[in-house]
């Protein structure tokens, strides 16, 4: 299979039927072999009734329930675990992405040069003032923090190879850093290409003003979890070894001069808690290693989510 197409999507019957149409044409177009894996993430409008009759006349078509609401992130790693094709596409539902973009994405990627070519949406439809300013910012701290430069790290149109996508773990709201985790993972040939960005025709978007903080909390967490999270030992029992030699020093600095000179009561000396401070912080950062160490190799699969139903998978 040439493409596995996977489109998570929140109450979105009105633009469901035109994107289907859109991407059916285009594959048979350029005759590529495919499948389309819509994940519904707990709609409450008629979106999975859709996804059900043009299953029935697309078998390529296939779908994935979830019970409830669990997130972009959640959508595209139980899209990634069903994905077949040779390369995958990711892109959103609301017709703001073009299928008319994937011959040349996917053109890109086949030359064997990149692990991901990313969307561009270079030229935008939406309020300057609510989503381009803070993308800005958002795209160039990104780059700086990991390394990944990026115009539109979080462009929901994408290309990978299967290996990239069979590679990587999505959960919480890392969508935003599928980039970044797939370089963590030792895929670093990414790139970009300028997309078509269309107006939104239905609907209203799903994402508010909150993105923007628990953006850059989830960044911190990718970026510490990607050098540290197999080796917390290394992160907490450095810091808390040298806090508490500091502790140590300060202590044995304060016995000598009180056994040597007695010029003062150790408990009189502001240093004398700074001392304290130093070796009790420093041991509850080593024991943090160690705790993080027993949690690293014992921890289970952090997606949790109840699927209600499936078609064709």
């Amino acid at each position: 299979m040439d493409l596995s197409v996977i489109i998570p999507f929140l109450n979105e019957e009105e633009s469901l039927p035109e994107l289907i149409s859109w991407i059916e044409t285009v594959m048979k177009q350029h005759r590529f072999s495919y499948e389309v894996i819509l994940i519904d993430d707990g709609s409450v409008d008629n979106s999975w009734e859709v996804v059900q009759k043009c299953r029935a006349n697309n078998s390529q078509i296939k779908g994935i329930k979830f019970q409830r609401n669990y997130g972009k992130s959640a959508a595209l790693n139980e899209g990634f675990k069903a994905a077949q094709g040779d390369y995958v596409i990711t892109m959103d539902a609301d017709l703001q992405d073009s299928p008319d973009e994937i011959p040349a994405l996917l053109a890109m990627i086949k030359n064997g040069k990149f692990d991901i070519v990313s969307g561009w949406k270079k030229e935008r439809h939406d309020n300057t003032f609510t989503k381009n300013l803070p993308s800005k910012l958002y795209n160039s701290v990104t780059g700086k923090m990991s390394g990944v430069k990026l115009h539109d790290m979080n462009c929901g149109l994408k290309i990978y190879r299967s290996k990239v996508i069979k590679s990587i773990e999505v959960y919480g709201e890392m969508h935003r850093y599928i980039p970044v985790l797939a370089k963590w993972a030792g895929f670093k040939k990414i790139t970009e290409k300028a997309v078509i960005h269309q107006a939104r025709k239905y609907g209203v978007s799903k994402f508010g003003w909150e993105r923007f903080i628990n953006g850059f909390l989830d960044l911190a967490s990718i970026l510490f979890v990607g050098k540290y999270g197999k080796k917390p030992m290394h992160i907490f029992g450095l810091w808390g070894t040298i806090v508490f030699l500091i502790g140590a020093v300060i202590w044995i600095y304060l016995g000598i001069e009180k056994f040597a000179f007695s010029k003062y009561n150790m408990t009189d000396r502001p240093l004398f808690y700074v001392g304290i401070i130093s070796l009790v912080i420093g041991t509850q950062l080593f024991l943090a290693g160690f705790i993080g160490e027993l949690i690293s190799r014992n921890s289970s699969d952090r997606n949790f989510y109840h699927i209600e139903e499936k078609v064709g998978l």
